[in-house]
């Protein structure tokens, strides 16, 4: 009985450590200021679902998953247009 108790109880503090952790991660996340794919300058969500990927602190957002690829080949070209 108390070693399912300490189970628990450790859990919780994982499961509380880890939502602090994500909160303040995303907080220092620069939003994506633009309505258009990076890589090709489409509207978001044209080509389906908005694909969202963090770089070195920056979110960047994509009509796809060949401009995900794309980006990944070459970023800085890319992220100088931001």
């Amino acid at each position: 009985m108390k070693t399912t108790a300490l189970i628990l109880a450790a859990i919780a503090t994982l499961s509380a450590a880890s939502c602090a952790t994500s909160g303040s991660s995303s907080a220092s996340v620069k939003p994506y200021p633009n309505n258009t794919c990076i890589v090709s300058g489409n509207e978001l969500g044209s080509m389906g679902p908005v694909i969202t990927k963090v770089h070195n602190g920056q979110e960047i957002k994509f009509c796809c998953k060949p401009c995900v690829a794309k980006f990944e080949k070459n970023p800085d070209r890319f992220l100088a247009e931001l």
